[in-house]
């Protein structure tokens, strides 16, 4: 079967954050000169879960099962994110994690991308098997558009659904913006294409090649970090 423009377009934006996550694995990143390289990471791949959160989320909620689909989506994501918190304190000295060993912490990180990418090409799938493809396009465009906004910081302990998520998320921008300033933080501003012009929904619709996307990799197991489960 086709893949909808939905499927493609987060497998684009999964390649992207994997693409970002590569040079950030590196032990040379903890420079000054190259925090930016784990910075970007970072900040796209926060933008990412908070903008499905609010946008795909309450599409899965109406599927079967949908209340269990959104639980298992929410404990990966407030996983990752703290993982991803214990990146960045890593990366600028938190004295609360510098204990922890960089592989550990990225070995956890990538097992919960695998997890995360899985989890989003299965709901995928089921939304677009719910919608037409004019609701599945719509849907795509609104994802990718929200991502531009999206806080720029991991927030695993605030609301991630609903109502409450979205003011939290909204909230969260605004603080994360004035932080990024204070700590000189690298954040990319225009790392997302819109998805009227050069995004993986762009792409689809005119018929135009997309770079070469990496294939899934196998999970394999690794270390919890403090607090994981």
């Amino acid at each position: 079967m086709t893949a909808s423009t939905l499927e493609l377009a987060l497998t684009y934006e999964h390649a992207k954050i994997r693409e970002l996550a590569a040079p950030a694995h590196e032990p040379s990143t903890m420079r000054p000169d190259r925090r930016h390289e784990t910075d970007w990471f970072y900040a796209i791949a926060a933008q990412h879960l908070a903008a499905a959160e609010d946008i795909l989320l309450p599409h899965v909620r109406r599927l079967p099962d949908g209340p269990s689909l959104v639980g298992r989506y929410v404990g990966n994501a407030r996983q990752l994110e703290r993982a991803l918190r214990f990146l960045k304190g890593r990366q600028y000295g938190d004295s609360r994690v510098q204990h922890l060993s960089p592989d550990d912490v990225w070995q956890v990180i990538d097992r919960l991308l695998d997890e995360h990418e899985l989890l989003e090409m299965e709901y995928s799938r089921m939304i677009g098997e719910e919608l037409d493809s004019e609701g599945v396009n719509a849907l795509t465009e609104e994802l990718l558009t929200a991502e531009e906004v999206a806080p720029t910081r991991a927030h695993p302990f605030t609301p991630h659904t609903g109502t409450a998520g979205r003011l939290a998320h909204r909230m969260w921008r605004l603080a994360d913006n004035v932080w990024d300033s204070a700590e000189g933080r690298v954040v990319p501003t225009k790392y997302h294409a819109h998805p009227k012009r050069d995004s993986a929904l762009s792409h689809y619709l005119r018929g135009t090649p997309m770079e070469d996307l990496p294939e899934p990799r196998e999970e394999s197991g690794s270390p919890e970090l403090p607090g994981e489960r």
